[in-house]
């Protein structure tokens, strides 16, 4: 079978500050700050929520994200209630008219029996030396539940899909630090360990696109103007 046509390089270079239409694109968006009492754990796919101080005192941020991100765009949010209500915080200062779809695929990593542990004592359950920007090894996989490796690779697959399913379309992904790590990794066939690297914020964005089978990352932990409390 023929290769795929490589992207004209040129065809596709920015020459300033606005991105094109008809690109298939992804606006990838780390949830809100959790309340206080989950920050003390690996939560890790707990379904804990905003916090509600960080919520109202950063309301500038939501309405910065709301403008940054095209009208037209598809929207999709991990399961969980963090994701979500960071979905709808930042369309309540837009005018979006796309449905806020639930795709399971960009959940958080699930630590299994470990979900939930002090960050005290989480150091006690690994087995394996941790990498210097993470908690817990790459390739180590929590008693029911998930390495890294297997969150890069439901990561990937589904976003492989939605490029392919979506084309041409701009999507908002609302999802994690962690499952947002792996979606580099996938983009830019990096080691898991290598991405982990990578500085994901609460509220961040990260843009990437897909031209001719070809992955483009565009912007990573790109940051609101957070401002003061509205």
């Amino acid at each position: 079978m023929p290769h795929p046509a490589m992207p004209d390089p040129q065809a596709y270079f920015l020459d300033g500050p606005e991105l094109p239409e008809g690109v298939t694109r992804f606006w990838l968006v780390r949830h809100g700050i959790v309340n206080k009492a989950a920050r003390q754990t690996m939560y890790g796919s707990l379904d804990v929520g905003l916090c509600p101080t960080h919520l109202a005192s950063q309301r500038t941020a939501y309405r910065h994200l709301a403008h940054r991100i095209p009208d037209n765009a598809l929207w999709l949010t991990s399961p969980l209630k963090r994701a979500r209500d960071t979905g709808h915080a930042i369309r309540n200062e837009g005018t979006f008219t796309a449905p806020l779809t639930t795709e399971p695929s960009f959940i958080e990593q699930s630590m299994g029996e470990w979900n939930g542990t002090p960050h005290d004592i989480f150091p006690t359950l690994i087995k394996k030396p941790t990498p210097p920007f993470w908690s817990i090894a790459a390739d180590e996989r929590p008693p029911k539940g998930e390495s890294m490796t297997d969150v890069r690779i439901r990561v990937g697959a589904a976003l492989d899909s939605l490029a392919q399913k979506k084309e041409g379309n701009d999507m908002v992904i609302l999802s994690h630090g962690g499952a947002i790590r792996m979606a580099l990794a996938h983009c830019l066939n990096i080691s898991e360990d290598t991405a982990l690297r990578f500085t994901i914020q609460n509220l961040s964005l990260t843009i990437i696109e897909h031209i001719s089978q070809q992955w483009r990352v565009i912007a990573v932990n790109e940051l609101p103007a957070f401002g003061g409390q509205a």
